[in-house]
């Protein structure tokens, strides 16, 4: 019987995660049956597979693995409760199988991209919007994340021009998405400015062709960032931080940037309206934001689903559309370690990819191993 990956939250305070068997379902005319064959594990991902569990606890368990829930993080799941959930936003695999409509069978033996909540699964029924057919020669590897990243950064660039701004800024961006989202403005000749944590991917950005890359625990980071402000002229940013002072630092030498070009004196700041969209969460800690910024700014939450539904579905499918002709360029990605559904719940690959590590990236292969179904 084919597997797939659940999660459970239980009474008792703890997350566990296990593979149960599924049947094969009845297609509906306008569904396809994927065999996937590749499913990335993504931040947003790991909110549902591990919740706000404490990895360190995580411990192996006849039938998979356990882990605590600390007790102050527990009413914020009270709604899993008792629940079993797959898990696996997006991946790729083959058409196996197709329902009646002339849509469903044009897919059949195609390689697609999926997005629908349970690709940690070997054989999953999707409906034909949710798929993307991919150019002959791109793999179902090539083609596992076509989603979550690749539309997120093309989402920024949509977001920047609908609101007025003509270069952004991007954190934490040596990740897999902000070397998508380099790429796509360094093609695009659009304006960014790269902030990350570390020398080493100061270089990642630098070998990309990217200019203004800077580390945030330099010495003279905010001067540096100033002048890349003033260069770019950047007035939105989007953080992947969530916590810290970074998004402080960021409005602040937004606003002295907009204050070394203004034309004349104003006593409520610049009149530049900067924005800032925080659409992560690495950093843990409180977001900190001493108002030393002038009054034209705004601070709010970023998701990708809601930006798709109110920009709708032709701009929706322009950006499918360029994701799958630019899979192997722009939005190629990388993975350090492909793992089975088994291998998956292996207690030290698991803390690996629970670690979010910049350059780190778990691809899951669901078929990996696994005898093909008779359909």
């Amino acid at each position: 019987m084919p597997l797939q990956l659940l999660s459970k939250v239980t009474e008792a305070g703890q997350v566990e995660l296990s593979l149960s068997e599924t049947g094969l379902p009845e297609l509906k005319k306008d569904e396809v049956l994927v065999r996937i064959e590749a499913a990335p594990i993504n931040p947003s991902d790991l909110g549902l597979l591990l919740g706000p569990s404490d990895v360190k606890t995580a411990r192996s368990v006849a039938g998979g693995v356990t882990i605590d829930i600390p007790e102050s993080a527990r009413t914020g799941v009270k709604m899993r409760l008792g629940q079993a959930l797959p898990v696996g936003n997006e991946g790729a695999g083959v058409v196996v199988k197709a329902g009646a409509s002339p849509a469903a069978q044009a897919m059949l033996g195609k390689v697609v991209g999926v997005i629908g909540g349970a690709t940690y699964s070997e054989y999953v029924a999707f409906h034909v919007g949710q798929c993307v057919v991919y150019p002959a020669g791109v793999t179902p590897r090539e083609g596992a994340s076509w989603f979550v990243n690749p539309l997120t950064a093309l989402s920024f660039l949509e977001t920047m021009r609908a609101e007025g701004h003509t270069a952004l800024i991007h954190t934490a961006a040596a990740s897999n998405l902000g070397q998508m989202l380099a790429k796509v403005c360094l093609q695009d000749g659009v304006g960014l400015v790269n902030i990350v944590r570390k020398e080493d991917q100061v270089k990642i950005l630098k070998d990309l062709g990217c200019r203004y890359v800077l580390n945030s625990s330099s010495d003279s980071f905010t001067s540096e960032l100033t002048d890349a402000l003033v260069a770019t002229g950047a007035t939105i940013a989007f953080d992947a931080l969530g916590g810290g002072d970074l998004q402080q630092k960021i409005l602040q030498c937004m606003e002295a940037a907009a204050n070394l070009t203004a034309k004349e004196y104003s006593r409520y700041g610049s009149s530049v309206h900067k924005q800032l969209y925080i659409y992560g969460g690495l950093d843990l800690r409180p977001t900190v934001l001493n108002r030393n910024f002038g009054l034209a700014w705004g601070v709010g939450g970023y998701l990708l689903t809601p930006f798709l539904a109110k920009a709708g579905p032709a701009v929706t499918q322009r950006l499918k559309d360029r994701v799958a002709a630019e899979m192997k360029t722009n939005f190629a990605s990388s993975y350090t370690r492909e793992v089975s559904l088994a291998e998956a719940l292996d207690l030290e690959v698991l803390k690996e990819y629970a670690a979010r590590a910049t350059g780190q990236k778990t691809l899951v292969n669901p078929s990996k191993g696994r005898p093909v179904a008779k359909l």
